[in-house]
């Protein structure tokens, strides 16, 4: 249950706030007005959907690279271990240390423990370990080797990419102001909606309905806020990170 109460925090009760505040005012110093409300919703809904939609692609884009890193490291591994003139020992030698690499990828995408360059230079064990046993291993197996090492640095790259660009900042400031301002547009408009300009007593259908669109919006808010690091383990759709790691 808390993970789906996730969504509200700290910008939640700011909003609610804020909207609780101004219906107050308004209904106590009478402030209405006729406004078209479609306006007000487009300015916010259509940027609000726009960024929600860009990071659910970014989180489906890592997903593909995740798992081209992944096939791109399991077939790489099957190729040394199926390699009949390496070593036994060097077999186990390669296969902790690419097992060592998903490890240092998931770590820089969640915890952050390890750094960008730590994560590359842990990949590139792998092509030096290529080269100290390239006679063993074969001109063709060396190939086919670094013919998927080649996914594996694709899916690296994209990846780091990913988790170090997001979605514009300023469409996403944009919102935010704008969910805040949207009370004291809206609810004026509201009243003058509802009781066409004349006096009323149930007050409380003004609070109830200004505060659940404000809830709305700031939820969708939070939830796309959520969805711009998929890699954080924080909200519900977060990538499970586990996944990519080979034991």
């Amino acid at each position: 249950m808390n993970r789906y109460l996730s969504i509200i925090n700290s910008r939640t009760a700011f909003a609610l706030a804020i909207s609780l505040l101004v219906s107050f005012v308004a209904l106590w110093q009478n402030f209405q007005y006729n406004y078209d409300l479609a306006l007000i919703s487009i300015a916010i809904i259509f940027p609000l959907v726009f960024t929600i939609r860009s990071a659910f692609r970014r989180r489906e884009k890592a997903l593909e690279f995740l798992s081209l890193f992944k096939a791109g490291l399991i077939t790489v591994n099957n190729s040394f271990q199926e390699n009949k003139k390496l070593d036994p020992a060097k077999k186990v030698e390669i296969k902790a240390q690419i097992s060592m690499v998903s490890t240092y990828l998931v770590e820089y995408l969640g915890p952050h423990s390890r750094t960008r360059e730590e994560l590359l230079a842990e990949t590139g064990k792998i092509f030096t370990f290529i080269q100290a046993n390239s006679e063993s291993l074969g001109k063709g197996v060396v190939l086919k080797i670094l013919r998927f090492m080649r996914d594996v640095h694709l899916g690296v790259e994209n990846v780091i990419a990913i988790n170090q660009h997001r979605t514009p900042i300023a469409i996403r400031a944009y919102c935010l102001i704008f969910i805040y301002i949207y009370p004291v547009i809206y609810t004026p408009a509201l009243i003058n909606r509802l009781y066409d300009g004349r006096s009323f007593a149930d007050a409380w259908i003004v609070y109830a309905l200004s505060a659940v669109s404000t809830f709305i919006l700031i939820s969708l808010y939070n939830v796309q806020e959520q969805m711009e690091n998929p890699f954080d383990q924080k909200g519900l759709d977060d990538i499970r990170l586990s996944n990519y790691k080979i034991e």
